[in-house]
């Protein structure tokens, strides 16, 4: 007769592979909740698995409730992973910890070749620049003006509205880049920057019009 039983201590870990997202979602909770230390690398290498959204996001609250000087370094390993979902809800979580030391090696993953991972380095390095460093950081996204399709370009363009006066002369230059799809995203980032609560669809519409017709389409 098999006597062996698992330690409680390993049912919420074990959980967080269960096939059904509820579960999964209660253990991730139920972790954070008694925010054991022991459960750190648990977490980690979950997010760098878990297929659901709202999974994910327990996960780096689960994160965010333990110690910093033990989750930034491990957070900071994942962003050299080959497994871009990894580095991705690394770049996240150490956004929503907010701690400086991951500053370095945040904003130098705004160019990633992986529109995801490119995209939470753009929102983490926001959340995480230093005082001084902001124009700095506007020039590194301002070279990504024109990548991709509307949803990666409607991130980028909040990236750059929240550094706001630091990413105006940014924004000016890209006016003048030979390339009409640079122009377009830079124009209608500007939109936004000025009335956070414009369609940057519309504004990215009319934008690329300018820039290729040089006109916007209205009759006089």
């Amino acid at each position: 007769m098999n006597t062996h039983r698992e330690s409680p201590d390993r049912g919420p870990a074990d959980a967080l592979a269960a096939p059904d997202s509820t579960v999964r979602l209660r253990a991730a909770l139920e972790i954070g909740t008694a925010a054991d230390p022991g459960f750190a690398r648990t977490l980690v290498d979950r997010c760098a698995l878990e297929p659901d959204f709202f999974v994910r996001d327990m996960l780096t609250w689960s994160l965010c409730r333990l110690p910093a000087q033990l989750t930034v370094p491990l957070l900071l390993a994942e962003l050299d992973s080959g497994n871009r979902q990894a580095r991705s809800q690394a770049l996240h979580t150490l956004s929503k910890i907010g701690d400086p030391r991951a500053w370095p090696a945040v904003s130098g993953m705004v160019h990633d070749q992986h529109d995801e991972v490119a995209r939470s380095a753009w929102r983490a390095a926001v959340a995480l620049v230093p005082a001084g460093s902001e124009r700095r950081l506007a020039a590194a996204l301002g070279a990504e003006l024109g990548r991709g399709d509307h949803d990666l370009q409607l991130s980028l363009a909040r990236a750059l509205a929240a550094l706001d006066d630091a990413a105006v002369p940014v924004l000016e230059a890209a006016l003048a880049d030979p390339d009409p799809r640079v122009r377009a995203h830079a124009r209608a980032t500007e939109r936004i920057r000025v009335d956070p609560d414009s369609a940057f669809a519309l504004s990215l519409e009319t934008a690329t019009r300018v820039a290729v017709t040089g006109t916007d389409g209205k009759r006089g």
